[in-house]
């Protein structure tokens, strides 16, 4: 390869590299930038708190998916267990709301740890560990609830999803505190880097004597714990359990978040600022669509635009021989 051949591919490999990175933030920019001169009543303190608090959940959700794309897997049962916090949450708030939310928290658990001992123990796919409970763990919601949406009155339940501290709703203060947490998970602690080393190789983490399976149920639990809590703060915002529509297509927003903030599919690497500017970018376009009474659809096609633009640009990181988009979502991690 001549000189400048080789310049030229390094250029756009640095091209790529650098919008892959942030990308994000100048989508945020840009879409904030239209809405400043394109659409009346946006670049508003009163509406940017709106979004954020319909926003709050899905980042909650989405940096459980980070960690578990960070290791390679896939978790598609975060709406469903989403929607079995919201059928939990009824039954036990008659013995008050810190009960409720303890066994929204432990059916959370559960769901975590028959995912992670699937995926880790059994040596199942992570798409198809996970696609059991996103039809099976629905199914198990619509029963505890009857099938029914169930009404919540306990004031100091609701104030969850709808009182503020010093003006920032509780809902936000909520996704701030997990964001921290996550954050100091994965920069600051063992956990953090040996959940990055498994994603890069595990083979290689393996024989390092890394406790690779520990690691995988850890991930998959916290994944399932922050997808309860985002189940807990949406019921208590919309005063109700509706385990029929509770969390539905979050895994793909949570999904979409990640990919759009850096985080590779190929694992070994999660990037937890991005996934939330990931989460307020889709956050902005479906409130920027809705404002200029553009359909729903609309909003799904565009989001699958961006996510075909961050995967190709994740094309030329840590790819490796014949591995393609379809065996980055089903590749056993075995």
């Amino acid at each position: 390869m001549s000189i400048a051949s080789t310049t030229a591919l390094r250029m756009r490999t640095d091209w790529r590299g650098w919008l892959r990175d942030n990308g994000v933030y100048m989508a945020i920019v840009l879409v904030l930038v239209y809405n400043a001169f394109g659409t009346a009543g946006f670049i508003t303190v009163d509406n940017f708190r709106t979004q954020l608090i319909q926003a709050a959940p899905i980042i909650v959700v989405a940096l459980g998916m980070a960690l578990v794309i960070g290791t390679e897997g896939i978790d598609l049962s975060v709406g469903a267990v989403m929607a079995l916090a919201a059928a939990m949450i009824p039954l036990w708030l008659g013995y008050g709301p810190v009960v409720a939310i303890l066994v929204a928290l432990l059916g959370g658990l559960v769901a975590g740890l028959v995912n992670g001992t699937l995926v880790a123990v059994v040596g199942v796919q992570p798409i198809v560990a996970t696609l059991a409970l996103f039809v099976g763990g629905r199914g198990v919601a619509l029963l505890l609830a009857d099938g029914q949406l169930k009404a919540v009155h306990n004031p100091a339940f609701i104030g969850i999803g709808t009182n503020s501290l010093l003006g920032i709703p509780y809902v936000v203060i909520i996704a701030a505190v997990a964001a921290l947490v996550v954050l100091f998970l994965v920069r600051r602690t063992v956990y953090g880097r040996r959940l990055v080393a498994i994603g890069g190789n595990r083979r290689a983490a393996e024989l390092s004597g890394l406790p690779v399976r520990r690691v995988l149920l850890t991930t998959y639990v916290l994944c399932a714990l922050l997808a309860t809590v985002a189940g807990v703060m949406a019921t208590a915002r919309l005063r109700a359990g509706d385990p029929s529509s509770m969390g539905l297509l979050f895994e793909l927003y949570a999904i979409t978040a990640v990919v759009v903030g850096g985080t590779p599919l190929s694992g070994g690497k999660v990037r937890i600022l991005g996934t939330i500017a990931g989460a307020l970018l889709m956050q902005l376009i479906d409130a920027t669509l809705i404002k200029h009474n553009i359909a729903d659809s609309w909003s799904q096609m565009t989001q699958a635009v961006i996510i075909l633009l961050a995967v190709y640009l994740q094309l030329g990181r840590g790819r490796r021989p014949g591995m393609s988009l379809g065996s980055l979502l089903t590749r056993s991690p075995r």
